[in-house]
């Protein structure tokens, strides 16, 4: 009878810990980030050859999805003039580690010649 005692009490015991565990690991789960930017450019052909190949690699190189890119329909307000998009990152450390990034800073430089910038950064569920 002790035997069965037992085994329920360690059961019992070893559900409570997972259960924590799990709950512990949800909890420290970071959101992910979205940055959306509409660039205005000033020169296409500087920003599509001098910029836009470096900075899609560093965005990759730092763990970036580009989910969306390109000319954007207004259905609300005035249209954006030039490009627009969506990217994703894991958490917003990911994100942060790009944007302050040697290889991001020294692309951004480059494209500030060819782009005027509108960033926004938006934290996911």
């Amino acid at each position: 009878m002790k035997t069965r005692y037992a085994v329920a009490l360690t059961l019992l015991a070893g559900v409570g810990l997972g259960a924590a565990t799990v709950q512990a690991i949800h909890a420290q789960a970071k959101p992910p980030v979205y940055l959306i930017f509409e660039n205005e450019l000033t020169n296409r052909d500087g920003y599509t050859k001098e910029y836009l190949p470096n900075a899609v690699a560093t965005i990759k190189a730092h763990g970036g999805r580009i989910l969306a890119a390109g000319k954007a329909t207004s259905l609300a307000g005035d249209p954006p003039k030039d490009t627009v998009g969506i990217v994703a990152w894991d958490n917003r450390d990911q994100f942060e580690g790009w944007f302050n990034s040697p290889e991001y800073r020294e692309a951004r430089a480059v494209g500030e010649k060819y782009a005027k910038y509108r960033n926004l950064l938006i934290e996911g569920r």
